[in-house]
C-alpha cells in the first residue's frame, strides 16, 4: 500500500485545511485509518483516526471540534478537515495506515505499518 498525503498549506490562525490522503491497492477498505503530525525539534504525535468502516472517529483532545476525519472507501481516499487553526497546528501532517484493525483506536506511531509522504501545514498569527 501507499499513501499519498496533499492539500497542506500557508495559512493564517483561524483559516481552514482540508487533507487528502490517498491510497493505492484494494485492501485500503479494510484498514483502519489516521492522521498524525510532527513539529520542528518534537516528536510524531497522533491527531485522529477512523475505523476501517468510518464509524468510528477518534482525536487528540487538543484538535477535538476543530478537526474532522474522515473516508471514501470508493475513492481509497482519507480526509482531514482543520478549521479554526491555530499556530500550534503547525506542523507536517501525515496520513497512516493500519493492516490489522484489530482494535480502535490505535494512537502510536509503531501500530500503523503504511506511511504517507507528508504534507506541510503552516499557521500563521
Amino acid at each position: 500500500v501507499q499513501l499519498q498525503a496533499s492539500g497542506g498549506g500557508l495559512v493564517q490562525a483561524g483559516g481552514s485545511l482540508r487533507l487528502s490522503c490517498v491510497a493505492s491497492g484494494r485492501t485500503f477498505s479494510r484498514y483502519a485509518m489516521a492522521w498524525f503530525r510532527q513539529a520542528p525539534g518534537k516528536e510524531r504525535e497522533f491527531v485522529a483516526a477512523i475505523s476501517w468502516s468510518g464509524g468510528s472517529t477518534y482525536y487528540t483532545d487538543s484538535v477535538k471540534g476543530r478537526f474532522t476525519i474522515s473516508r471514501d472507501n470508493a475513492k481509497n481516499t482519507v480526509y482531514l478537515q482543520m478549521n479554526s487553526l491555530k499556530p500550534e497546528d503547525t506542523a507536517v501532517y501525515y496520513c497512516a495506515a493500519d493492516r490489522i484493525s484489530d482494535y480502535f483506536p490505535k494512537m502510536i506511531v509503531n501500530e500503523y505499518h503504511y506511511w504517507g509522504q507528508g504534507t506541510q501545514v503552516t499557521v500563521s498569527s
